[in-house]
């Protein structure tokens, strides 16, 4: 039996990066032989234990053969004859399939040390096309190691628009495509999974409301960029930079702007009432990747508000209201946080403007607080009952709102 540290861990720990998980290979070893050990089953595919002292994942060495379409038609097999190359040749990337021994000593029968230096994301075998949640993974994690400098090979995305031309990518059921697109939305550089995505023809295959974006035009005084589509990953990268990690901001932002690839090409390059024309495709695109309900919730506020907060300073006390009413941000100002943070990113990713002033956010802020501080007991105290409590509420929230200095936009 022989075990060997292997995948994301070794990766990360070439490249200098923190090592969060740690995965192991077991060769040379049976299920029987893993629990006389005191390891702890968990595998349902295939054999996979859990440390009994440290709760790390040890996998039997096994291979794979393609028995039918996407990801599930798989027969795995694993076996104490299954060798660490063998193994190590059913994944994905070059760079993930690396091992390293207990003394230390690595072996990379694939060459993943030469493309980590090289900055290349590049695939292992030709079977990687069997497999379609590869082709997200690629594009997930050039999201995560673009700003190394790190670029998916040019034989790598032959193969993946060979998957998308001969329907693999059909195969992939929405849990598995949210899994991956959420994950990458969290990563530091989104943008570059959109365009792996595009690149190999997916983009129009699992996201053809964002795809839309591409190639539509708009006003160049308030977007130097132009390109919807453009705008659209700049805003996803901001989006990364002022909220680290955060894939709740980053899906809103990926669906701010849907309704613009919906403006008639006769009103080009406006887009008066996208905003509205948005809600529709955000709804579908939601709906089809079954995300989580409060990710739906607050991309469709986004979509549909974030003009307003753009506006915030020159709305009058009751529309602010209105807002903060629509966001439930009295009750839940964590609601608000997440919708400044990606009107924000909508402002500043934008071509030379992003290091601009977002005034709107720290006014906002401020009109919530001053709103909030109404409470309803010196109402009652007053002997108002019922509706009229509810009133006067919003009377003294609006005039609070008024009292607030507004800095100039």
């Amino acid at each position: 039996m022989r075990r060997y540290l292997v995948g994301g861990a070794v990766r990360d720990r070439l490249l200098g990066r923190p090592v969060v998980d740690h995965d192991h290979v077991v060769v040379g070893a049976t299920p029987e032989e893993m629990l006389a050990q005191g390891f702890r089953p968990v595998g349902k595919d295939f054999p996979v234990f859990l440390h009994p002292d440290t709760g790390e994942e040890y996998a039997l060495a096994r291979t794979e053969r393609k028995t039918g379409r996407g990801y599930h038609g798989f027969v795995v097999h694993a076996d104490p004859r299954v060798t660490l190359e063998e193994d190590l040749a059913r994944r994905d990337l070059t760079i993930n399939a690396i091992a390293q021994d207990e003394h230390g000593t690595l072996v990379d029968p694939f060459d993943g040390q030469r493309d980590l230096e090289q900055r290349v994301l590049r695939h292992v075998s030709p079977a990687f096309v069997e497999d379609p949640v590869r082709l997200l993974r690629v594009a997930r994690f050039a999201a995560r190691f673009a700003p190394l400098g790190f670029q998916v090979a040019e034989e790598t995305m032959a193969l993946m628009r060979r998957m998308v031309a001969e329907g693999e990518v059909d195969h992939l059921v929405p849990e598995r495509v949210w899994a991956e697109t959420r994950r990458a939305l969290g990563e530091a550089q989104p943008s570059a999974f959109l365009r792996v995505l595009r690149g190999a023809g997916a983009l129009a295959a699992l996201f053809p409301e964002v795809d839309a974006l591409y190639g539509v035009p708009q006003r160049p005084e308030y977007h130097p960029e132009v390109d919807t589509g453009t705008h659209l990953e700049l805003v996803l990268d901001m989006a990364a930079r002022l909220a680290p990690g955060d894939d709740l901001v980053g899906f809103c932002a990926l669906c701010h702007d849907l309704g613009k690839a919906r403006t008639p090409a006769d009103v080009l390059p406006s887009h008066i009432g996208h905003e509205h024309a948005g809600v529709a495709p955000v709804r579908a695109l939601a709906t089809r990747l079954k995300v989580p309900a409060e990710h739906a919730a607050l991309a469709e506020l986004v979509c549909r508000e974030h003009l307003n907060a753009h506006r915030a300073l020159e709305l009058k006390p009751t529309t602010v209201l209105r807002l903060l009413n629509t966001l439930d941000a009295l009750r839940r100002p964590q609601r608000l946080e997440v919708f400044l943070t990606v009107c924000e990113a909508d402002k500043r990713g934008r071509l030379g403007r992003e290091e601009a002033a977002y005034p709107q956010a720290g006014f906002l802020r401020a009109a919530r607080e001053a709103a909030a501080s109404v409470g309803a007991a010196g109402f009652v105290e007053r002997g108002l009952t019922g509706p009229a409590i509810g009133e006067a509420m919003e009377k003294a929230r609006v005039a609070a709102i008024a009292m607030l200095s507004r800095p100039a936009p």
